[in-house]
């Protein structure tokens, strides 16, 4: 089995800096594209960035320029760094990969999700 675990969401001000971390762990021979989802109340889950496992990124229009999205593929880790936060980026965040078992089994992953607030 896999399992992917998000930390790093919080409260922050308008403006503010948070880093989300994402851990994967498990039966990991490869992992192919990662990218960090949201969600907010009331709205559809939408992609925010993605990582393939080169190192090539895409962004949501809404946060091209204030976040950075990076991998460490060593450590099995996904890293997304936000700044000048706005209240707009409100939302449960989960981390996504595709990940290859060392059977021969692919996995589609999502992390349980973490909180980012951010107040006016």
């Amino acid at each position: 089995q896999v399992q992917l675990v998000e930390s790093g969401g919080g409260l922050v001000q308008a403006g503010g800096s948070l880093r989300l971390d994402c851990a994967a762990s498990g039966n990991i021979f490869s992992i192919n594209t990662m990218g960090w989802y949201r969600q907010a109340p009331g709205k559809q889950r939408e992609l925010v960035a993605s990582i393939t496992s080169g190192g090539d990124t895409d962004y949501a229009g809404s946060v091209k320029g204030r976040f950075t999205i990076s991998r460490d593929n060593a450590k099995n880790m996904l890293y997304l760094r936000m700044n000048s936060l706005k209240p707009e980026d409100t939302a449960v965040y989960y981390c996504n990969a595709l990940i290859f078992s060392w059977e021969g089994h692919e996995y589609d992953c999502w992390g349980q999700g973490t909180q980012v607030t951010v107040s006016s």
